[in-house]
């Protein structure tokens, strides 16, 4: 398709203006056309004000039509086929059989959204039917259920150009609760933004949607997004990115007249901690996956295992060699972009100047003129880190840190001055495991996910998926950015007192139309109330 390079607000291609930006292609070193135009704060205005607008449409719509909706943006996505794919690869370096699953992650994960809506239990309806010849004081009739919040800004995330931008999770679950969305694409991928919106919009024409419902801003400027999350008509905000924008746009939101939820994925570690008989016993196929982990997509991946905290013993120097030996011998990655692969080298200078650290780093310089990351793991004990808060922190990019423990009680000590992660790992043997049930215990209040002889990078879509933690791993632990529990950052519930049935939302009406499940005096159930 031809790319237009402006924004898109209600379904249509906006003037384009006069400042522009252009792609960049990381792998070949050159920039890519057509130049993309900058959204304005008018603009910005405008989406918001048709996204209110469409809200009110939205409110109303039934369930079967947000679903039939959702599953035309995943047809009208499939349909772009290999033009997709291949300007996403040319954007950020990926390769195309990277982006391809990745495309299938994204209308699959689409998909399970319609699903869910379609069944309709999501909303969690509770009644309490009226008792009213309760003593001493009769029950009036309650009824609860979670309703669309109204119009959410996204912004589209670099290291996932499909899946967690501008049809990603946060778009799709903003949908799925029946809200209006303006996305602020990422200006790393601008023209795969662009594709994908139009196929959004696609779909908003062809199931009679109000022209509102969805908007894509192209932006390389700050005052565009801190404008999306101030303006009056946004509810909510959805973000994936780094601890500086994601605290901005965070900052910027409890300033408002109404503070509004920003729910952002920033910097997360992701430790790891390999117990002694794990590493007695499978050190080196630890050592391998570790490896193959941490440089899985240039160790862009919000779940890379950053550090790595070994109580030394047996088979902790085979560990060690084995390690050293893989990432001397590894190939510089393509990065997502020039900002990313500078950031990334200039942290891990900084690593390695900090006395008491060794560092095995690939033989293999990174080409010149292409944003590319040189692989490298450290080694240091667990004194140097604890007194080094550099240390703690997350590097994006193809590195880990080794931590020597000497005892278990290091170990612990390390858990407990970990800032929030999205995941934490244990290697271990299944006999030695219940033997380290405080490190399980700590390891639940520093992480929404915790794995045991796993590894972090492969986050499952589903419905018991977590992808959430502690700060600065997210701004609220308590939601996910992935899975269908996604949906509830995007909803807000509300009270029905002593309403006649018939005014009521079907799925909080005596005949439970649509066959959902329901907590009737604190039972699930699908029967109607009599």
């Amino acid at each position: 398709m031809t790319l237009h390079g402006t924004s898109i607000v209600g379904t249509e291609i906006v003037p384009a203006a006069q400042k522009t930006f252009t792609a960049f292609n990381p792998k070949a070193g050159q920039t890519l056309q057509p130049p993309f135009h900058e959204a304005t704060e008018a603009q910005v205005d405008q989406a918001l004000e048709l996204a209110a607008a469409a809200a009110d449409q939205l409110r109303g719509v039934g369930s079967d039509k947000i679903a039939s909706f959702l599953q035309a943006i995943a047809a009208e996505i499939e349909a772009l086929g290999d033009a997709l794919v291949e300007r996403a690869s040319a954007e950020t370096g990926l390769d195309l059989e990277r982006l391809r699953g990745e495309r299938a992650r994204t209308v699959n994960q689409i998909k399970l959204f319609a699903g869910l809506v379609e069944e309709g239990s999501w909303v969690d309806a509770r009644i309490d039917p009226a008792i009213p010849d309760r003593k001493p004081l009769p029950r009036v009739d309650i009824r609860r259920m979670l309703q669309p919040i109204g119009p959410v800004a996204v912004f589209g995330a670099s290291n996932f150009p499909l899946a967690f931008s501008v049809a990603g999770g946060d778009t799709i679950s903003a949908f799925a609760a029946k809200n209006p969305v303006v996305v602020k694409g990422h200006p790393a991928h601008p023209g795969t933004s662009e594709m994908v919106a139009m196929a959004i919009t696609k779909a908003v024409r062809s199931q009679g949607l109000h022209e509102g419902v969805f908007s894509m801003l192209q932006s390389t400027d700050p005052k565009i997004s801190i404008a999306l999350v101030t303006h009056p008509k946004t509810k909510a905000v959805g973000f994936t990115g780094s601890l500086r924008a994601g605290r901005a746009l965070f900052d910027a939101a409890a300033k408002r007249p109404n503070p509004i939820p920003v729910y952002a994925e920033m910097g997360s570690v992701n430790p790891v901690f390999v117990l002694p008989g794990a590493l007695k016993a499978d050190g080196a196929k630890i050592a391998d996956g570790l490896y193959k982990s941490v440089l899985l997509g240039t160790g862009q991946f919000c779940t890379s295992p950053g550090l790595v905290f070994v109580q030394t013993g047996e088979g902790f120097d085979e560990f060690r060699s084995a390690l050293g030996e893989f990432f001397t011998n590894a190939t510089p990655g393509t990065m997502l972009n020039s900002l990313i692969a500078k950031g990334y080298a200039e942290k891990l200078e900084a690593f390695k100047k900090v006395s008491g650290v060794q560092n095995f780093t690939a033989r293999k310089a990174p080409s010149k003129g292409c944003a590319e990351g040189q692989p490298a793991v450290l080694v240091t004990d667990f004194r140097t880190w604890l007194s080094n808060h550099l240390l703690h922190e997350e590097n994006f990019g193809p590195a880990t840190l080794i931590v020597q423990c000497a005892s278990a009680a290091e170990v612990l000590e390390a858990a407990q001055n970990l800032d929030g992660s999205l995941t934490a790992t244990i290697h271990g043997t299944a006999e030695e495991l219940p033997q380290h049930a405080k490190l399980v215990d700590l390891l639940t209040c520093i992480a929404g996910r915790i794995l045991f002889n796993g590894f972090p990078t492969g986050v499952e879509v589903g419905y018991a998926m977590h992808h959430g933690g502690p700060y600065p791993a997210t701004t609220d632990e308590k939601f996910t950015s992935v899975g269908t529990a996604a949906i509830y950052r995007f909803a807000k519930p509300v009270c029905y007192q002593n309403f006649p049935d018939a005014m009521l939302p079907p799925e909080l009406q005596n005949a439970n139309p649509r066959n959902i499940l329901r907590a009737v005096n604190g039972k699930l159930t699908r029967d109607n109330i009599q």
